[in-house]
């Protein structure tokens, strides 16, 4: 073949695909040894989209480092608020100053212990400047926050304890290494600019390659970041230069998922009851039947599945071992119909253990007893791919589609936009004003799912 570019594959059947082996320090991170994408079915596809792909991989390698914990060194400002603990210690520690007993805090008991630390070389950050502090009682100026601290900030507060943790942390290191094409990580926050806004998102549309709707999704990340980080920093009155950027919104219809069509569903249920395990066939009609996330099935207890209540429904909301979107999805779901049989038949295959699908839980496999293994949720999204792609090979159908199949069809069902906000779990303003409490908004998300479904021959219990 006539192309020369390392880590390029020609199968037997004529395509070119990308193959690179992943370093050990990032395999260990993401789990993955190799690298594969497809570069296109001719040599022209495979020049063309090398260059994106290979920018991937690099991405990829990059943003897994910057998550590693190898690279946690203090900021100034992590450094600071140690230092302001220790400094509390030592001006409650006793000092002795010419046979008088003074604290820490009196100034000559300070200058004391700085010529202490002075005396015995103290390198440790932390300890040098709580001595400092101490010795100018307390008036020294703190640094200010930088993009590295809303980084931490973030991961701590939003992203440990997640679901979806490993691949959201993932996430954060490739949206600093984007954000290292325009902006240090060291940089303040109240230093970022406009400027600064409008390189990161060209970098991605110019030199990455990125779709808008991908580059979007990133901006909305690091909007969320920055925000974050100045909110919790007492920093309200510096503005984010991030928020309100424009991408270009006209190309993004293209770039969303689209729903399952109808006459398409027949045939992965088919596909599923027949060939998939018993699990993934429950997890599929429940998903189908309710409209919710992947993870947010998934994941659930046992105890979450509330059959007998006089409205059988999900209890969607916070639990330990993972973590909702946002507020407003928490929420019941009622089930209704195949999903409600579905739920039945999972319950009584749990058994006595906490977790309704216990391979798809959240919980970290291991293999041989060594290493972490893929993240559930994600283990439960390519299993069911598997069986989604035998019947298409549209990239623009997921197993997420079904959330906007169930959104059409509560659409169709002339459902008010309030009404599908409770069934499907999406942030809007003043829902909870209508609907004062959990059983009234249980009532009317189970009117509107009934009405969804009814426009489905079959998909309706004669139980509700």
């Amino acid at each position: 073949m006539g192309l020369t570019l390392k880590h390029i594959v020609v199968t037997k059947a004529g395509t070119f695909h990308y193959r690179r082996r992943v370093p050990k320090d990032v395999a260990t991170i993401i789990g993955k040894s190799e690298f594969k994408r497809l570069l296109g079915e001719t040599e022209r596809e495979a020049l063309k989209n090398f260059p994106k792909i290979n920018a991937l991989y690099e991405q990829l390698v990059a943003g897994a480092r910057a998550a590693s914990p190898e690279n946690d060194a203090l900021t100034a400002l992590e450094i600071r608020r140690l230092a302001e603990l220790r400094a509390t210690e030592l001006a409650a520690m006793k000092v002795y100053v010419g046979g008088r007993e003074l604290t820490g805090a009196d100034p000559e008991a300070a200058e004391v212990i700085r010529d202490s630390a002075l005396s015995k070389g103290v390198s440790d950050p932390v300890e040098r400047q709580a001595v400092n502090l101490v010795a100018n009682g307390g008036n020294l100026p703190r640094p200010v926050p930088t993009v590295e601290d809303a980084k931490r900030l973030y991961l701590a507060e939003k992203v440990k304890g997640d679901i979806n943790e490993r691949n959201r942390t993932l996430r954060l290191g490739r949206v600093m290494d984007i954000l290292a094409h325009a902006v240090e990580a060291s940089r303040p926050l109240d230093k970022l600019t406009r400027e600064d806004a409008r390189e990161v998102r060209d970098h991605m549309l110019r030199d990455l390659g990125m779709k808008p709707g991908t580059v979007k999704r990133y901006i909305a990340d690091i909007r969320s970041m920055v925000n974050l980080g100045l909110r919790e920093n007492d920093m309200s009155s510096v503005g984010n230069p991030f928020n309100g950027l424009t991408i270009r919104v006209e190309t993004l219809v293209v770039d969303e998922r689209h729903p399952i069509p109808e006459d398409m569903l027949p045939a992965i249920r088919e596909t599923l009851s027949t060939n998939a395990g018993p699990d993934l066939w429950q997890l599929w009609r429940m998903l189908e039947g309710t409209g919710c996330r992947l993870a947010e099935v998934a994941a659930l207890l046992v105890e979450d599945v509330k059959l007998d209540a006089p409205i059988p429904y999900l209890d969607v909301g916070f639990r330990e071992h993972r973590r909702v979107k946002n507020q407003s999805s928490a929420r019941r779901v009622p089930l209704v119909g195949d999903a409600l049989e579905a739920a039945k038949d999972a319950v009584k295959a749990a058994g006595e253990g906490p977790y309704l699908f216990v391979q798809y839980a959240g919980v970290v496999k291991t293999k041989g007893g060594k290493g972490k293994g893929k993240k559930a949720a994600t283990h439960a999204s390519n299993a069911l791919m598997k069986h989604v792609r035998k019947v298409t090979t549209s990239r623009k159908i997921t197993v997420h589609s079904l959330r906007h199949t169930m959104e059409d069809r509560l659409i169709r069902a002339r459902v008010e936009e309030f009404d599908r906000n409770l069934v499907l779990g999406h942030t809007k303003g003043g829902m909870s004003e209508r609907y004062g409490g959990p059983d009234a908004r249980l009532e009317a998300a189970l009117k509107a799912v009934k009405a969804a479904l009814s426009l489905n021959a079959g998909t309706i219990s004669s139980e509700l």
